[in-house]
């Protein structure tokens, strides 16, 4: 009788196992049978910029977003980022898409006590920033941000 409760025991645990491997893309084994190879980590920034006020906005980023983005480069805190701007499939789709790539998960852990200095550095004080941000509400809105990781079929 023991010996059934503990086959069942594993068996339950094995398919556990294996069913949190299947939800978080990864195995419990050292080599992995993903179709896929895992790369690098980005940011999607989805703003909606109303109509007409595209350029006011990317020439607003231009001077703000982008200095704070080739620092981070420079610092190797990301690797790369692009700016897509297109038309929207209707008014509540976006229409720049800002993508930022990490190099990893791990890039992520502790990004704030690395980006403040940036940050102030280039856009100013809290103060400054908060005054920015809010003139920027008259131009555009963030409809969502998503981190996604990039892979290889294999």
């Amino acid at each position: 009788m023991n010996t059934k409760i503990f086959a069942i025991a594993a068996l339950s645990f094995g398919i556990a196992g294996l069913c949190f491997a299947q939800t978080t893309g990864t195995t419990m084994t050292k080599g992995s049978n993903a179709p896929y190879t895992e790369g690098p980590v980005w940011t999607l920034t989805m703003v909606r910029t109303k109509a007409g006020l595209a350029d006011d906005y990317l020439k607003q980023i231009s001077g703000t977003v982008k200095p704070v983005y080739e620092e981070e480069k420079k610092q190797k805190i990301i690797i790369d980022y692009k700016i897509l701007e297109g038309d929207a499939m209707g008014p509540q789709d976006y229409n720049i898409l800002i993508m930022v790539e990490y190099p990893n998960m791990a890039a992520l852990d502790g990004l704030r006590d690395k980006m403040d200095p940036i940050i102030e550095k280039v856009m100013g004080s809290e103060d400054q920033r908060r005054a920015t941000a809010v003139k920027r509400l008259d131009i555009r809105e963030i409809l969502g941000t998503k981190t996604m990781r990039e892979i290889t079929l294999k």
